[in-house]
């Protein structure tokens, strides 16, 4: 057996006899990529202090609460908008501006008020009617501060101290619109299709809707949202107990195809040749009964093309073609299987054992769930990390006005907006909040913090999974390099192969992870400029910005694949990341054939059992939930969308599925590496014995020299 060299050196040694009480290859190693390692280290350190900088700066109640024309929120606990949770448009006709889509923000006065309004009120009809009453309830929609209810009207709205019109309204996303429907297909407020806009102008209603236009789609997705909730609450049981069914089916596909692997992939294969020999027999058919037709023997090039495709169907020479294709694929097929056999015989095996090695270390089907924690945690520091930095802006007032302004646009300080000369030429002006924004250095960096803590997410993230890849790689190696399995394996295979990836590794695993996440932000940033590229005329830059789209995909699948097979390298042999690359890399294209079958063998097993698994659970859980199954009608509970249960657990389902078949996956991938190792290093001497199970000794006809095979 071909092993490390002594002392952990990573490299390959010469060739020792064989001790009975060696363990394989897996557990002589040193630390791989310091550099690398130091590197991760001090860029976490560097985003946790981004992450403090950004939590001192940030501000999310500016994405929780909405501001006012000031820049205070609405309904903040501790201020005087406390008991004021709702933003009220003073005339939100004016959100329908096109400066909304350059500003984000309408260009009319914005106020925190307790309740929206119930009734329609114009301020001089209030005013002239004289009533304590109306005036004192239209106060409440007023600027905060105005107490001089005998003021001129005029001078009023002429101040914009108070809004012209009162419409009746609905609170949607903590914003007051007014309350349009429709009746007979007619838009009305109230009852009426138009209203008097309080400056004695009589408006069509489709204007409040123009300005308003999305309030009925926000309604009726919170009303969704409500019903979907109400859903989860009465069926939450039951999806988790079809969730625990789709885990126990998962466990039981995979301890079957320890015995039916090999039945199931040989009637794949029988049923692909019987339907391309169903397929010859039927264009044999077709092609015998257009015998004799008017028109039939028209031949493919003197029809030309035609859009209808049906008219190809009536030609004689279009099934004598579909024949002669599917003949040859046929053939290929049978042919592939007389030279292929061996080595689908041997992928059946690896996978028959990829079964067996699971079984002696199940605890490596609960692992992705360690994964999927420490990948939650990535998410969750990443996205709190960017909420600090995007509100971590000051607030930016600028000059809002209706008429032609040489000041509009311009920032201004609303302490002082009424005493500068921006009133006196623009009489209409206002100092509204535009945004938040900054002209500190800090704010001055903002994108590249921003740039920096995508880029740690990508990082991060590829080493989690990274870590999960090696973790298991090593732990299934020790089974593999077991001599007598499992009598020779680990008390503890999956923390041991878990503690050697962090003590010995950590470099190799930043280094393949930082390659991967290099070309996903590329990616990131590509898909960035082709979305602002969309509106543009230049197609030359659109078929660059193609190419290189295309061509960075290829580069990540390929480092993908790379890596997972350098990860399994690591895992073994213990080499720095470029060696195990590229030792994994030459290993695989000496047996392409081989990596090519197992590729496609195990491909079908993962759908099929995907398929199986999704789909008897999501049937099982449409008949529950739609109360087919006689026996338990009156158990399962009232929905109002049935639906949204079968959707959850089917989707919980495949993603059970997926992370069982994940182990199952990196298992038969590293077994097939640690496979051609043994072969290319080992001949069955007594001092390099093979390693590989009795099994694929027998199948391969190889046997140990002096030794009895366990």
């Amino acid at each position: 057996m071909a092993r490390d060299a002594e002392g952990g050196s990573g490299t390959r040694g010469t060739p020792q006899k064989y001790d009975p009480t060696f363990k394989g290859p897996i557990y002589d190693r040193g630390c791989t990529d310091v550099v690398c390692c130091v590197l991760l280290v001090l860029a976490i350190v560097g985003y946790v202090i981004v992450g403090v900088v950004a939590w001192t700066h940030g501000d999310p109640r500016k994405v929780i609460y909405p501001t006012d024309s000031r820049g205070q929120f609405c309904g903040q606990q501790g201020t005087p908008n406390e008991n004021k949770p709702f933003l009220f448009y003073f005339d939100i006709v004016k959100c329908a501006s096109p400066l909304v889509l350059l500003e984000f923000q309408c260009p009319t006065t914005q106020i925190c008020v307790s309740r929206c309004p119930d009734r329609y009120l114009t301020y001089l009809g209030a005013y002239s009617a004289g009533s304590p009453g109306d005036l004192e309830y239209y106060r409440q929609f007023c600027v905060p501060g105005f107490r001089n209810l005998r003021k001129s009207p005029i001078e009023v709205l002429k101040d914009k101290e108070c809004p012209a019109m009162l419409i009746p309204s609905t609170p949607l996303a903590r914003r007051c619109f007014p309350a349009v429907h429709a009746k007979k297909g007619v838009i009305m407020v109230g009852n009426e299709t138009t209203y008097d806009d309080g400056h004695g102008r009589r408006r069509n209603v489709t204007e409040l809707l123009e300005g308003a236009k999305k309030a009925n789609v926000v309604l009726e997705a919170r009303q969704l949202a409500m019903k979907i909730f109400e859903d989860y609450t009465v069926s939450w049981y039951w999806i988790i107990i079809g969730l625990v069914i789709a885990m126990v089916v998962s466990f039981i596909f995979i301890v079957l195809l320890r015995y039916l692997a090999g039945i199931m992939v040989w009637v794949m294969i029988v049923m692909v040749i019987l339907v391309l020999g169903y397929g010859i027999f039927h264009c044999y058919m077709e092609y015998a009964k257009l015998k004799g037709e008017a028109g039939s023997d028209i031949s493919l090039k003197d029809l030309g093309f035609q859009t209808d495709l049906r008219v190809y169907l009536h030609l004689r020479q279009t099934w004598l073609a579909f024949m002669i294709i599917l003949c040859i694929v046929e053939v290929v097929i049978v042919l592939l299987l007389i030279f292929l056999r061996k080595r689908i015989l041997i992928a059946i095996a690896l996978i028959k054992e990829a079964s067996r090695a699971v079984g002696h270390i199940m605890m490596s089907l609960l692992f992705p769930l360690c994964t999927f924690f420490l990948l939650c945690l990535c998410i969750a520091y990443w996205a709190s990390t960017a909420v600090f930095l995007s509100t971590s802006n000051e607030a930016i007032y600028k000059v809002f006005n209706e008429t032609a302004c040489q000041f509009s646009g311009r920032t201004c300080e609303p302490e002082t907006f009424n005493m500068s000369n921006v009133t006196k030429a623009c009489p209409d002006a206002q100092c509204l909040f535009a945004f938040y924004g900054g002209e500190t250095a800090y704010h001055k960096y903002l994108i590249v913090f921003q740039f920096y803590n995508v880029f740690m997410f990508f990082w991060l993230a590829n080493f989690v999974i990274a870590l999960g890849q090696v973790t298991l790689a090593g732990a299934f190696a020790s089974y593999y390099w077991a001599f007598k399995k499992p009598d020779d394996m680990p008390a503890f295979p999956l923390f041991s192969s878990f503690g050697r990836a962090l003590r010995y590794h950590t470099g190799s695993l930043a280094f393949g992870s930082l390659l991967l996440a290099i070309v996903q932000v590329i990616r990131v940033t590509l898909e960035y400029l082709d979305h602002r590229l969309k509106a543009a005329d230049n197609k030359f830059a659109k078929f660059l910005l193609g190419c290189l789209k295309c061509c960075f995909w290829c580069l990540e699948k390929f480092i993908k694949f790379l890596n997972r097979n350098a990860y399994i390298m690591i895992a073994v042999y213990g080499t720095n990341f470029c060696t195990s690359a590229r030792n994994a890399f030459f290993l695989l294209m000496r047996n392409i054939i081989r990596v090519a079958v197992l590729d496609k063998v195990t491909d079908f097993l993962f759908f099929l059992g995907k398929l199986l698994i999704v789909g008897s659970v999501g049937i099982l859980a449409f008949f529950f939930f739609t109360h087919r199954i006689k026996l338990v009608q009156d158990t399962a509970p009232p929905l109002n969308y049935y639906w949204v249960p079968i959707l959850t657990v089917i989707v919980g389902s495949y993603l059970i599925a997926h992370g069982f078949f994940s182990v199952y996956g990196m298992c038969v991938d590293t077994l097939f590496l640690c496979f051609l190792e043994d072969l290319e290093r080992n001949d069955g001497s007594t001092e390099k014995p093979y390693f590989m199970s009795p099994n694929l000794k027998k199948l391969l006809k190889k046997t140990n020299k002096g030794q009895t095979d366990a």
